[in-house]
Parts: C-alpha cells; structure tokens; sequence
C-alpha cells in the first residue's frame, strides 16, 4: 500500500462504524487507487446526488440486510458528498453515521491550496508523494504551480528555452492523453512570455487544449512535407491562421517519436501525397497516406504494437481509453483492406484484439465496480455520467448543449465518420475522448443510463425497453433546472429526408438541450451477413449520402455544441451453441442472457463456455452470463455481428465533442 492510499483508508477504521458520511469537496476519495484500496476492506463509496435514489439503494442493499442479521454487499458504506457540509442529508442518516471531513489543504500543507485545486484526484497519489519528499517548506501560489509542474506532470517551465523543448514537452503532455489544469497552463503561459522566441505562440491554450494542438500540429504537418520536398495530393483546405502560423522541429529525434505514436492512435492524420522525393526521410513516411500494400503493413505492425503494450491490471481507466483509440484506429484500417491483404493480416488482427479482450477483463474484475463513482468534470467515465457532464458544460458559457447518440457505434466505425467528416468539415474542431458503457452491453440497458444519468437499478422496471428514455431525459433536466419546453428528445433518425424535421426541432431558440438518437449503425449491424468488413463498407455508403455532415452543420448553424457517442460498439463473434432454456432467461442477446436469480443463472448447460460477472449498479435480480471470449449464444460456428459483451470494441465507446473552429478561435 502507498503512502497516499495509507493516508486517507486509515480515516476509515472498519471496525468503528458501518456507515460513514464524508464530506469531500476536493474529491480525495475518486481515486481509483484509493477506492480499490476501500472496496478491498469492505467498504462501497455511494455519492450521494438525489436523496431519493440513494435512500432506496442503501435501505434496500444494505441497511435492511444488517437489520437482519444478513450478509450484505459490503461490511460498510461510505455516503460520499462533493461539499463541504451535510446539511442536504436526512436528519436520520446524519445521526447514525461517523463523519469524516477529507480537504487538500489539511492533506497538503506546505501546498498553496488555490493552487491545488484544480490539480483533480487522478494525480493526488504522484503529488502526495512529491509532497512527502520534497516540500521543505511552505510554498506561496506560484512556487506550488512550480511544483506541481515539475513533480507531478515531469514539466519545468524554467527549462523550456527554445522551441525544440517546448514542443518536446507539448507532445509528452497529449501523448498521456492530458491537459493542463488552466491555472497551470497559465502559469506555463507567464514565466515564457518574457522569452521572444515564445512571444508568438498561444502556449495556455497550446497547453489546456488538446484539440486545439493537435489540428496547430496537423497543419505543420503538411507544411513540413511541402517544404521537405513532397507534392501534396490534396487540395488546399481552407483552414484559420493557427493551421499555418506554427514551425514544428519535427526532424528532431525527441520531436519524431512523439509525431510516430500520435499518427498510429489515429490523433493525426496522414496527408495524401502525389509525389514524394527520393531522399525523402524513411520516418516521416508515417505521416504519409499509404497504398494498400503500406496499410497492411501498418495493420501488421501497429497490432504486434497494440498486443505487447496492454495496459496492466492496476493501469487507469485513461489508459484503457487511449487503447481502445488504438485498436479502433488499427480496425479502421484492417477493414479497409482488400479481402486479401486483409486474409494477410487477419491472424495478428485477432491476436492483438484477444490479448486486449483477456487483459480489460482481468481489470474490469478489480476495477469496474469503482468507475460509476469517479467524477466526471474533465469528461465521463461511464455513460450515465454523459449528462451531468453537459450540465458542465453549459455551465462553463456553452449554454446550447445537442447530444448525438449513434446506436451501436463502435470507435473504429467511428474513426470512418471522423475521416470524412474532416474531408468534407473543414470549419469544425473535434476532439476525442471515450466513455465506458454499462455492462451487460445491450441498448435497454446502457441506452438508458445515456439519458437518465442513473445507473441501471435506478431504473429496474424499465430496464428491459427504451420506451421511457424521453421521460428519463426529460426529468434529468428539469432535475437540472431546465424547463420542459427547452428540452427535446428524438429517436429514429437515419435518413437524409428526416433532417427538416430536426432543424424545424432545433431552431426553437427555446430549446437549450437535445438529445438525438441516430440509428442507422444498429440496423446495419444487425442486418449485417459480411462481418465488421461488410458493415464498414455500407457505413461508408451510407456516409456518401450526406446524412452526418448535414446533421452536425444544421447543429452548428442553430448555436449548439455537439457531443457525439454510443451506447454500446460491436463484435465479430461465433457461435458456441444456442441456449434453449425457454423463458429461463427473460433478456436475451447473442453476446450475453439475462436471469433473474442465481438458481436460474447456475442452470446454463455446463458444456457452453460460458462467465458470471455481476455489478452492484444493476438491479439484484437482473444476472448476466457471457459466453467466453468473443463467443455467441447462436448454432456453433455461426459467425455474426454483435454486441453485449465485454471485449474492448463492445464496452469502451467513442465520446466526441464537436464544435465550430472560428468560435473556438475568438476564444
């Protein structure tokens, strides 16, 4: 156990209570390391956010099991609140519990605390220990920045002379997948700005928003090729000046390997060429669109890459985030091959996506249980946390929010929609993230955590349908201070000829959320007869028609910011034999049977491979079992399309947030 860890478990003896209240608002207790650390002594956090829903999961679960002398799902709960006080609790719960009040001020005392709170509890652990060996003594504001720069994000703003540096260490930052905290980024911002060759360059937001760099580095990117000697296939796009104003080092080592890992995630996007000269650097080919033969090649070696870099057992949700943009963006290109350089490559494609498949599921066994309860300021975790996530947003100016759930997308079929919507959108920003789905991964059941913001048992009895998906969004706003009439919902959309209805929808300048199902993904993966190849080829079809652009500019153009993502992604699967149980299993999927008590769930034929694995976020009664591996419950060896599982492509979905670059760039 880590000092950090230590630190803040041992504020929770077990023995002295079994319910706690702790008042968090610093948000100590989200760490994952930490809420590992307590679920292994017996503890479950339950965050408390409406009193209603968490007395019925606390009564039910675990107070009523005490009472009578039975086991419950915990030894102890820890009633978790984001604030200082408990003044909103029931006078009954503030009398049986022990309180435990958790700040960073008490925790990190030679730590400027203004300085510190924006540091959030994914980094708490690295500053702690900082903390411990090398605050000698108080520090002021600046000096904690400092600090904090240098020991948890490895960043020395002192040492950043020249532009080699500073873009080095620009690119070691979104490697990670992080951000600067704004007040950090600031800090980068005031000590550089004294230094001329910096006096040009917008380092807070080159520093505090990924999207931002990431297209300032695409356009160096072609700007590079054409001065390196290559004659660019593509036309000139019309792009704003940040695309053009910036000279990269890219012929720097410590530059190279950085550009090579963000073109294999799919972050950057190779540039076609017409041309190349013939001392044209053997490295930078990665940054070129490549033939057929060059693609597979890719696939090959990015999936031998993707197999022997698996995130470990204790790794962090993060990291499980940016392997699933990986996989996604080596699938991409897999089912783009021809059939046979695809046939080539196929053996080190399922390898990579087995060995992905094994390592999540040893981690979701340690850590799934953990991730309803993290926060979600810097972007959901799980899907239920989509909508506190866009009251975020509107409550940081961007006040009209449109929410774009594409039944059944997975990231890679994502990255097909990304390609052309940046061939075709040349006015938009788009910047990628991921979100878990809820497991089992079926539509009833994540679909609904979506646009209720509630976890599954919080919505039992209609767990089984969507039906009341517009009643669950509608509550969740009003809950959120909106109005009934600046809230819209609409499911079924697909076509081309249905975007009048939706603009007619959306341009009620009293709308202020929308949330909008597009289904087309879904239906094509559950016609599909051709596998992920066959449904990436008609994706691409239906991606010809315009649909998507043209819902995504009427958006745009009515002032909404967009967020793009799924309910659940895909699988390629084959069949280890159907169950005939009758109506034994009341839910029922290719990819996973529902049962409503263990009796029921112990009675799947011992000859099926087949896995238990239950969460305390659904219903007590609601029990699934899967079939191993990418396994199906259909006739044995039957090869189908399908999702409900838990592998990678299933679970781990595509979170995008979508905007327009010219008001982004009067930021």
């Amino acid at each position: 156990m880590s000092a950090w860890i230590d630190r803040i478990v041992r504020e929770f003896p077990s023995d002295l209570s079994r319910f706690w209240i702790a008042c968090d608002p610093d948000l100590v207790l989200l760490d994952t390391h930490v809420l590992q650390a307590l679920r292994e002594r017996g503890f479950e956090l339950l965050s408390f956010e409406d009193s209603i829903a968490f007395r019925a999961e606390y009564e039910d679960r675990f107070r009523s099991a005490w009472d009578h002398g039975l086991s419950a799902p915990a030894d102890a709960v820890i009633l978790h609140l984001a604030s200082n006080g408990s003044d909103q609790l029931p006078w009954d719960y503030q009398r049986q519990a022990r309180f435990v009040r958790l700040g960073l001020a008490d925790i990190f005392q030679k730590l400027s605390y203004p300085a510190l709170r924006d540091v959030g509890p994914d980094h708490y652990e690295r500053l702690f220990e900082a903390h411990q060996a090398h605050a000698t003594q108080v520090l002021g504001d600046a000096a904690t920045k400092d600090f904090i720069l240098t020991h948890v994000f490895k960043m020395a703003p002192v040492l950043i002379d020249d532009e080699t540096a500073f873009w080095r260490e620009l690119l070691r930052l979104h490697l990670r997948g992080e951000v600067l905290p704004a007040s950090l980024a600031d800090r980068i911002a005031a000590t550089l700005k004294a230094k001329p060759s910096f006096a040009q360059l917008p380092v807070k937001r080159l520093f505090e928003d990924r999207a931002y760099a990431l297209r300032a580095i695409q356009g160096s990117w072609r700007n590079y090729l054409t001065i390196a000697g290559a004659s660019l296939a593509e036309m000139k796009r019309e792009t704003s000046s940040v695309e053009d104003q910036f000279v990269i080092p890219f012929d720097h080592p410590d530059i190279r390997m950085g550009i090579d890992t963000l073109f294999l995630e799919g972050a950057l996007t190779p540039v076609q060429c017409a041309s190349l000269p013939t001392d044209f650097p053997t490295w930078a080919r990665v940054g070129i669109a490549k033939d057929f033969s060059g693609q597979a090649q890719f696939v090959a070696e990015n999936a031998t890459n993707v197999a022997e870099s698996l995130p470990s057992v204790d790794a962090s949700h993060r990291d499980w985030f940016a392997l699933a943009r990986r996989l996604g963006e080596l699938l991409h290109q897999y089912f783009g091959l021809p059939a046979d350089l695809a046939d080539a490559v196929a053996q080190d494609v399922r390898q990579a996506q087995d060995a992905a498949d094994d390592r999540l599921q040893d981690w979701l066994r340690r850590h799934f249980a953990d991730l309803p309860s993290l926060a979600a300021a810097n972007g959901p975790v799980m899907l239920h946390h989509v909508p506190r996530y866009l009251t975020y947003r509107r409550g940081k100016g961007c006040a009209r929010q449109a929410l774009l759930l594409f039944d059944g997308l997975s990231i890679d079929q994502w990255c097909q929609l990304r390609r052309r919507l940046t061939e075709r959108m040349s006015t938009i920003e788009i910047e990628e993230g991921a979100c878990f789905a809820w497991l089992p991964s079926l539509t009833s059941v994540s679909r609904q955590t979506v646009f209720s913001g509630l976890k599954p048992r919080e919505f039992a009895s209609s767990i089984d349908t969507t039906s009341k998906e517009p009643s669950l969004w509608a509550k969740f706003w009003q809950g959120a201070g909106l109005r009934k009439n600046e809230i819209a919902y609409q499911k079924g959309i697909k076509r081309r000829d249905q975007l009048p209805a939706i603009e007619q929808l959306v341009a009620d300048p009293a709308i202020k959320v929308a949330g909008i199902v597009v289904d087309m993904v879904d239906e094509i993966v559950h016609g599909a007869t051709l596998g992920k190849r066959g449904i990436a080829s008609q994706i691409e079809n239906w991606c010809d028609t315009g649909f998507v652009e043209q819902l995504i500019e009427l958006l745009i153009n009515q002032g909404f910011e967009i967020h793009l993502t799924s309910d659940h992604g895909n699988v390629d699967a084959v069949g280890i034999g159907r169950l005939n149980q009758g109506v034994l299993s009341e839910l029922r999927g290719e990819r996973v049977r529902i049962y409503r008590s263990d009796d029921l769930a112990a009675s799947v034929p011992e000859d099926l491979e087949t896995v238990r694995f239950d969460l305390p976020g659904l219903p007590t009664d609601f029990l699934p079992v899967y079939p191993k591996g990418r396994g199906a419950f259909t006739g044995a060896g039957d090869q189908i399309v399908a999702h409900g599982g838990m592998s990678v492509e299933e679970l781990i979905v595509p979170f995008i947030r979508i905007s327009s670059k010219s008001l982004n760039d009067e930021k």
